[in-house]
């Protein structure tokens, strides 16, 4: 049956900033941002933080927006959110907003914008290659040694590991590389080791007959036998239990995975944009958090290599 498009209506007893924020919203979904990402980020930010703030406070239109009141917002922000770089998070989609409202005339140009709060800087405790060897034994499956070794040594996102499919290991001259699908719908191609490849050929053979899926790892149902494709929240538990087995005594999730290959990268003297094609990043902004995780035996290191060379 064919879908019939329903163009939602004006709704007239919204304020203008609560219209201006749903056009905004569907101005990021027309720029190509996922779901997911407008809904979370973006979303949550405006309909959920700033708008109830505005309402508490009385504030229906953007002329209302000063900077003080901006000032009172990101103070109350930072003051209740758990952590500087939730607030952060919420503070940073106020000022696109504000931009892009600034920009269709919504708002005065020269009107007022949100203060990023100051973000502290701090050393994440990656983890060592021994380390994933270790969490990688600890698991009591092949398909679960391969979720952690192709986390490990693709810093791919979960969300990105569960949509891997069969048919995703791909050669070329300089040898194999892995399909990845992005946050955006982007691909990219990481490079993988032969040996990893070879893992990853031999799981898809070794792989009952019955699972019809073309997505990489599934899981079985419980309820009624079926193979269902693996989620995140599976991982992330499978992670956990593995954890508690591996002896590793550091607060281990799947995205630690990503942090300690970017960093491990970095110090091996990754190009910094190179790392950014790998890890799916459009700009080198999100790189330049990894340098933060590089402590002062690292920054030795390189002086000392550039001075001494071999």
């Amino acid at each position: 049956m064919a879908r019939t498009l329903t163009i939602a209506k004006k709704d007239d007893s919204k304020t203008a900033l609560a219209l201006a924020v749903e056009d905004y919203l569907a101005s990021c979904r027309a720029r190509g941002l996922s779901y997911k990402t407008v809904k979370q980020n973006y979303g949550y930010s405006l309909r959920s933080v700033l708008l109830p703030w505005c309402e508490d406070n009385g504030i229906t239109e953007f002329d209302q927006l000063t900077q003080r009141q901006f000032d009172r917002l990101t103070a109350s922000v930072v003051e209740n959110a758990r952590s500087e770089w939730t607030a952060h998070s919420y503070i940073r989609p106020m000022r696109q907003f504000m931009g892009w409202a600034k920009k269709v005339g919504d708002a005065d140009k020269n009107g007022a914008t949100p203060q990023l709060p100051r973000l502290n800087r701090k050393v994440i405790d990656v983890l060592t290659r021994d380390e994933t060897d270790w969490i990688e034994n600890a698991a009591d499956s092949e398909r679960d040694k391969l979720i952690i070794r192709i986390l490990a040594d693709t810093g791919m996102r979960v969300s990105e590991l569960c949509g891997l499919t069969i048919d995703g290991v791909t050669r070329q001259e300089r040898g194999p590389l892995l399909k990845v699908k992005g946050k955006r719908g982007d691909e990219r191609l990481v490079p993988i080791r032969p040996e990893l490849a070879r893992r990853i050929e031999r799981y898809k053979a070794s792989r009952p007959k019955d699972v019809a899926s073309p997505l990489l790892f599934v899981s079985r149902r419980r309820s009624h036998g079926e193979y269902a494709p693996l989620k995140p929240g599976g991982v992330r538990q499978m992670v956990e239990a593995v954890i508690y087995r591996s002896g590793v005594k550091k607060r281990v999730y799947p995205h630690l995975f990503r942090h300690s290959f970017a960093t491990y990268a970095l110090r091996r003297g990754m190009n910094p944009v190179q790392l950014a094609q790998i890890l799916g990043h459009r700009s080198l902004q999100m790189i330049d958090r990894f340098y933060a995780h590089l402590n002062s035996n690292d920054a030795y290191d390189a002086v000392m290599e550039m001075l001494n060379p071999r």
